[in-house]
Order: C-alpha cells, then sequence, then structure tokens
C-alpha cells in the first residue's frame, strides 16, 4: 500500500521499541509481544482485526 516505509517508521510513529518487535519477530517464543503493536494497524492502516489475529478472512477491511 505504500503508507508507511518499514518497521523503524511504524516503530518511531507508534512509539514501539524496535528491538523488542524485531527480536520478537525472530524468535515467536520470547514472550515480549505486545497486542497493542497492532492496534495503529487496525485502526490507521485497516488491517482486519479478525485476519491478524486468527488468519481468519481478508487481509483488509472493506
Amino acid at each position: 500500500m505504500k503508507k508507511i516505509r518499514g518497521v523503524n517508521t511504524y516503530c518511531r510513529l507508534y512509539e514501539i521499541d524496535r528491538r523488542n518487535l524485531i527480536a520478537n519477530r525472530k524468535d515467536l517464543d520470547r514472550g515480549w509481544f505486545q497486542v497493542s503493536w497492532m492496534y495503529p494497524m487496525v485502526k490507521d492502516f485497516g488491517v482486519n482485526a479478525k485476519w491478524l489475529m486468527l488468519g481468519a478472512g481478508k487481509m483488509f477491511e472493506e
């Protein structure tokens, strides 16, 4: 969609600790994941919360 440049920009705009986000992406068992990291994706970018949490439905709300 080209609405945001990448992970660094996303983290800076939404005050997310980039190191924790990247470490969690590399090892999903670390337990640092915060649900609040997903909130801007749903609110500002129209990502379907059900798809994000459960993998069900379409990626974007219609």
